[in-house]
């Protein structure tokens, strides 16, 4: 029996009443974190034009849209949420296995729910606590570099995973809508190394398959059964190594949403901890450009191939983002990294440009495969004397966690940065209903209080 049997009864096995206080917090955490995300992404990078050039796909009133007013199809929802939540690099992630845990996943399963209707807020919690186990126990399952964009492949899976909880498919229906989405796969790291939109569209593609994977089950598809581990499965053409009984050893014993990181910088993750380091040198001692000799950032080999590119004066901006030097000369000279560093102009700022030009990235000589840990930076300044800061586990991390006004804020932040900028008692009502999620009748009413008539 090949394992998507194994991830199939895993999902149908998750239930809200047999979930961890601990683990309904992570998915209420989560789902505030990626719902304000998505809002503030409404008017990211390419999306007036996605929505104009996608207007004819399907037909339907299904779901909401983050910025839109109007229904949508819920496969097109879903594509479209699911781009605006990673389109700025601000989505939360689970870092040992590599995948934005939730950017598929709860677009899919708002998309279902709203399309249903009368899904509740539990429903909704124990979706996403089934999606992520999915997603991460195939990312952890890796043990080679990504060629294909995990996010979006192993989101689509997890995608699938909350969707088909929400519709409520059986064992079989389950393994079918798997079998479904593997043939939808899509996703290349080309698009990460060229820092296009097309990074976030992928994950967006994914999203609506995993929506359309779960009516073709549901309609009575035979899919593929050895989606996994079969002669042509996703193991055997998508990933160079694995140990995929290891991972789903793993799974029956720990909920993945709960080692989700969250995101306190609009950039690719493995810069987070330069940033952290670079804040904390400024504290220490304030700084201008000239008074930086030379600045070294060492990372993991891996972040380095994530984020070790060089700057350039016609970067994207989602190149820009997961640009470590780049980052890193802002942060030294602004003393944060926003949203704002990453527009057009900003782009082009000389001085920025200049200082991320001189930053030597190095790595550190280690086996461990982590991509995020740790990082240094180290700084001689012009008079001679040398400071230096290493961060082991970066700020969002479980063990070097955002505090409660941070998360808010970042949250507040997003929906006044929406298409339709929420006014501020709206937020509040939005954000103290995701906080009391387990009670939510309708799943509809918090997409309506997102998502507003205007």
């Amino acid at each position: 029996m090949d394992a998507i049997a194994t991830l199939a009864d895993h999902v149908i096995a998750t239930r809200y009443d047999v979930l961890s206080e601990q683990t309904r917090a992570a998915a209420r955490r989560l789902i505030l974190d990626t719902v304000g995300v998505g809002l503030g992404g409404s008017t990211g990078q390419w999306t007036s034009d996605l929505f104009a050039s996608s207007a004819g796909w399907g037909q339907g009133a299904d779901a909401h849209v983050f910025g839109r007013e109007g229904r949508f199809p819920a496969g097109l929802a879903a594509l479209y949420n699911a781009y605006c939540i990673h389109n700025s690099e601000f989505d939360c992630l689970h870092e040992d296995a590599v995948v934005h845990a939730l950017t598929a996943v709860l677009p899919a399963a708002l998309a279902v729910a709203e399309a249903r209707g009368g899904v509740s807020g539990r429903a909704l919690i124990e979706a996403v606590v089934a999606g992520v186990d999915v997603a991460a126990t195939l990312g952890l399952a890796g043990t080679a570099p990504m060629k294909f964009f995990r996010p979006a492949v192993l989101g689509g899976f997890g995608a699938v995973a909350a969707a088909g909880k929400i519709a409520d498919l059986d064992r079989a229906q389950l393994i079918n809508a798997f079998g479904a989405q593997y043939a939808q796969s899509c996703g290349s790291m080309q698009a990460h190394e060229e820092g296009t939109m097309l990074l976030a569209l992928q994950i967006g593609f994914n999203a609506r398959a995993a929506v359309e994977s779960v009516d073709l089950a549901r309609a009575g598809l035979l899919a593929t059964q050895d989606t996994l581990e079969g002669r042509f499965g996703y193991f055997n053409l998508f990933e160079d190594g694995a140990d995929l009984p290891t991972a789903l050893a793993a799974m029956t014993g720990i909920r993945r949403i709960e080692d989700v990181v969250e995101k306190p910088f609009p950039t690719g993750r493995a810069t987070h901890g330069a940033i952290e380091a670079v804040l904390r040198l400024l504290r220490r001692r304030a700084c201008s450009e000239e008074d930086l000799h030379r600045v070294t950032v060492t990372v993991s080999p891996v972040a380095h191939s994530l984020v070790g590119r060089p700057v350039g004066s016609e970067m994207p901006a989602n190149y820009a983002r997961l640009c470590l030097s780049y980052c890193v000369a802002r942060c030294l000279l602004a003393g944060d990294v926003a949203g704002a560093h990453f527009s057009s102009q900003a782009l082009r700022d000389p001085q920025v440009l200049a200082l991320a030009a001189r930053i030597e990235v190095d790595t550190f000589d280690m086996a461990e495969p982590s991509a995020f840990g740790p990082s240094r930076v180290s700084i001689t300044y012009a008079d001679g004397t040398r400071a230096e800061e290493t961060i082991g586990q970066a700020l969002g991390h479980p063990s070097n966690p955002v505090s409660d006004g941070q998360r808010s804020d970042k949250f507040r932040a997003n929906c006044r940065a929406a298409l339709q900028p929420l006014e501020e008692a709206r937020i509040v009502a939005l954000e103290d209903r995701i906080a009391d999620l387990d009670r939510l009748q309708d799943v509809r009413q918090l997409m309506e209080l997102a998502c507003p008539a205007t």
